[in-house]
């Protein structure tokens, strides 16, 4: 790469001498540190090692470069299970003009001891850092990245300050772009029509001056922080190919004569020189706004806090304070047509709230007391007053601001290609053109070295790793803007790129298939019923896990209390037990009972029957000996269901169906809903293994479930798939939230994936064909042909309107292009 010649200047002062710490965790008995330990025997990187378990600790020291040590020990220590305690961290980044820019302070990043793994997104000028803290701070990446010329802002109010930083600089370069578009006009129309008239030269060497050299001072200051570190970004390109037409061109102005008996042709390119910066500013102008377009999604979602909310005060007075003053345990009032602070649970009152910019659903929340609201959402008619539960950076707004942002700022794996090509962009064009003005000289003839210069300054120009740079990342922040709108949650680029080879579907059935909110449909004694027996029953099931538990303590809560001293022993995936007074008592599904020897009589048999037949969950209630009552339970299935798997079918998807319930439920619910593919009587290890067994056939599953026992399926998947009113494991282990719990935003979702990924091939194809068709025209391959040499200033405008292009066709994601 070409910048290794200069990393050294901008790396932390560690020597191969010195020890380095690297902090351990989980790493913590002897048998660990064993295992750390010959782990680290395979690191070529290091010298010596050595584990501190007292210190949870790694000593190592680095053969050669501390901080490709400490990258290969991080990796080895969590390939073998175990982690090191890193901080992540997004930070903005000021002042990058191209996608090299961004290669050069990713490798920066990259280069410091301390830092793991650092990306930095060009379309929304971020840097995501994961660093050691004990080895180094934000200040040091701060310095490291300032010597080449960029920033990085490393305050806390950075993310609050950087769209003021953005909204600064793009009036700057739009107040640049207007005042070069100025002087650019009459130079392009004496350059153009009136190169004959008198003192043409003069009069565009002194409309040009200031065009190069005042407004287009940016390319030449970025040219020379590049050239301080014997690197190259698009500033060098810019600023050596319009210096160089302005040098020439100033040569022949003063010196005609004897540029003429050097065998220089005596035309001028002034007005190359100075509208290829008018032009190139005009593009950025164009670029910058594009780029800001593809951020609305964040932008939205930052738009729905409100900045004061009403405090309802122990005594009933009401004060109106700003947001950031809301703490846990605060009551606020919502009155008709705001928007809710935070989030929190009706306390009194009632209303229907508009959820749509959260969920993507349109139709109005009923919310009464007891029900959860959450921050951004809109009240409607009525007013209530909530509790507040979780306020600032905990409510489910920031959360899915934060995912957003980190989804856009990540990297998409066909990314790691482009990178690699735009790290060495600029150094192979530079050659190029340089190799154009030689081979004009040898074989041009007459003219050869003014049409060589003509087509070293005319590659230069045309040239452009903008396009390449930004043809990935605007797609995917549009992608998982798009997917936020549309109430999808995405957590990072790969998943994105990955969903559209979704060819297997794998959906748990309890709150993904179904509501998710079971209901007690009856209950049936099969003994004379007594008060004690149901006051155990309701105690039992108040302790248990399962989710069916609460339908039925919720059916049993008005005539019922609650006994003590129960010893409680859950039974995975089959039920729980229960010790009262000596007696055991146990509640579970048909298996169960059947391990313990429980004997149906016939009108027990026929009852429970009846209810597997009409699709109803049985619970049954034993003691140690017999069948004393059986509950059925119903759970709803959800509206959208049949048509979400109906639409998966029709793309030549496969769908399975997994659930816990048994195998006469499963099938009547399968039936309904159109799913060939069941399994019932699933444990939640069970799923995590079928999923196991489709990617062994060389499917792409991705697996949807709500529950924590769907969390190890989830995580198995290529595409783990939340419901959004699930559990948390459920919603951290997925790299999809779906925060309606809506099954038809699964196909939306592949097919936004796969709209995401065709504009990403679009993006990547032109940017490739501009600069492969570009600069072989620009370095004059038709002159032999047809006798066309490109002028430089239309190579500006070529190169300016590829970025716009590039950008403009990620932004037809947001129309459903």
């Amino acid at each position: 790469m070409y910048w290794a010649l200069t990393l050294d200047d901008q790396k932390i002062k560690m020597t191969t001498e010195q020890p380095i710490y690297i902090p351990l965790i989980d790493v913590d008995s002897e048998h660990c540190a064993l295992i750390v330990d010959k782990g680290l025997n395979e690191v070529a990187e290091i010298e010596t090692h050595k584990i501190e378990l007292n210190n949870n600790r790694a000593v190592i020291k680095a053969k050669k470069s501390p901080e490709d040590a400490i990258q290969a020990v991080v990796k080895q220590i969590r390939s073998l299970g175990y982690d090191v305690s890193t901080v992540k961290q997004t930070f903005p980044v000021v002042n990058l003009s191209c996608a090299s820019c961004a290669a050069n302070t990713e490798a920066i990043l990259n280069h410091q001891a301390g830092v793991v793994k650092a990306e930095v997104n060009y379309a929304n000028t971020s840097a995501k850092v994961e660093y050691i803290p004990s080895l180094v701070n934000p200040e040091t990446l701060k310095k490291a990245v300032q010597a080449s010329g960029y920033d990085l802002l490393i305050s806390e109010q950075a993310k609050l300050t950087i769209d003021d930083i953005k909204n600064k600089q793009y009036d700057v370069l739009r107040k640049t772009t207007i005042g070069a578009v100025v002087l650019a006009l009459p130079l392009f129309i004496i350059g153009m029509f009136f190169m004959d008239m008198p003192f043409a030269n003069y009069i565009m060497w002194a409309l040009a001056t200031p065009l190069v050299f005042i407004f287009g001072k940016r390319f030449f200051v970025g040219a020379w922080k590049q050239a301080k570190h014997r690197s190259a970004n698009m500033d060098t390109l810019v600023a050596i190919s319009t210096g160089t037409a302005y040098i020439y061109s100033a040569l022949i102005t003063l010196f005609p004569e004897s540029m003429h008996r050097l065998g220089i042709h005596s035309h001028v390119y002034f007005e190359a020189a100075g509208i290829v910066i008018a032009f190139i500013l005009l593009g950025k102008l164009l670029e910058e706004k594009a780029k800001g377009n593809t951020s609305s999604a964040i932008k939205k979602l930052i738009g729905l806090q409100p900045k004061d909310v009403t405090l309802v005060h122990l005594d009933g007075r009401q004060t109106q304070v700003p947001i950031q003053d809301v703490k846990v345990g605060d009551t606020l009032l919502v009155k008709p047509g705001e928007r809710i602070a935070v989030d929190g649970t009706v306390t009194t009152g009632s209303s229907y709230v508009d959820e749509s910019m959260i969920s993507g659903e349109p139709i109005p929340v009923f919310k009464e007391e007891s029900t959860l609201v959450f921050a951004g959402t809109i009240n409607q008619k009525g007013s209530f007053q909530f509790n507040a539960q979780k306020v600032g950076s905990d409510t489910l707004l920031a959360q899915i601001i934060k995912m957003v942002e980190n989804a856009q700022g990540s990297k998409a794996p066909v990314q790691q290609l482009v990178d690699r090509i735009a790290a060495v962009f600029v150094p192979i064009v530079m050659s190029i053109a340089v190799l154009s003005l030689l081979l004009w000289v040898i074989l041009g003839g007459e003219n050869g070295l003014s049409q060589g210069i003509v087509a070293f300054v005319t590659v230069l120009v045309i040239a452009c790793p903008c396009a390449l740079g930004l043809a990935t990342p605007t797609a995917i922040m549009v992608g998982v803007g798009k997917g936020a709108e549309s109430g999808i949650l995405i957590k990072d680029a790969e998943s994105l790129e990955l969903a559209k080879k979704i060819n297997a579907v794998v959906l748990d059935k309890t709150g993904t298939i179904t509501e998710g909110k079971p209901q007690v449909k009856g209950l049936e004694w099969f003994v004379d019923q007594n008060q004690q027996l149901t006051n155990i029953l309701y105690s039992i099931e108040k302790s248990s896990e399962h989710p069916l538990a609460d339908a039925i303590t919720e059916f049993l809560a008005p005539n019922a209390q609650f006994v003590q001293d129960i010893d409680i022993e859950n039974i995975s995936g089959q039920g729980i037990k229960g010790t009262y007074d000596n007696e055991t008592f146990i509640i579970g599904n048909e298996l169960l009972a059947k391990e313990i020897h429980i004997e149906f009589t016939e009108t027990a048999k026929s009852w429970v029957n009846k209810q597997l037949e009409a699709a109803q969950t049985v619970v049954l209630f034993c003691s140690s000996t017999s069948l004393l009552a059986a509950i059925a339970i119903a759970d709803q299935i959800k509206v959208s269901s049949k048509k979400a798997i109906r639409e998966l079918q029709d793309s030549n998807i496969e769908v399975y169906m997994l659930t816990g319930d048994n195998a006469q439920t499963a099938k009547v619910v399968a039936n309904e809903i159109g799913i060939g593919n069941y399994k019932a009587n699933v444990l939640p290890n069970d799923k995590a293994a079928f999923v196991e067994s489709l990617q062994l056939q060389n499917k792409v599953v991705a697996m949807v479930g709500d529950g924590i026992n769907d969390s190890t399926a989830l995580a198995q998947a290529d595409v783990g798939i939340a419901m959004g009113k699930g559990s948390d494991i459920a919603i951290d282990v997925a790299k999809m939230t779906i925060i309606s719990s809506d099954l038809l935003k699964i196909p939306e979702a592949i097919s936004l994936s796969k709209r995401t990924v065709r504009t990403i091939k679009q993006n990547l194809f032109w940017a490739f064909v501009y600069n492969v068709i570009g600069i072989p025209i620009a370095a004059g391959l038709l002159f032999p042909i047809n006798g066309f040499l490109l002028d430089p200033m239309w190579a500006g405008a070529a190169m300016a309107l590829s970025s716009v292009s590039v950008v403009s066709n990620s932004l037809r994601l947001k129309y459903g292009a």
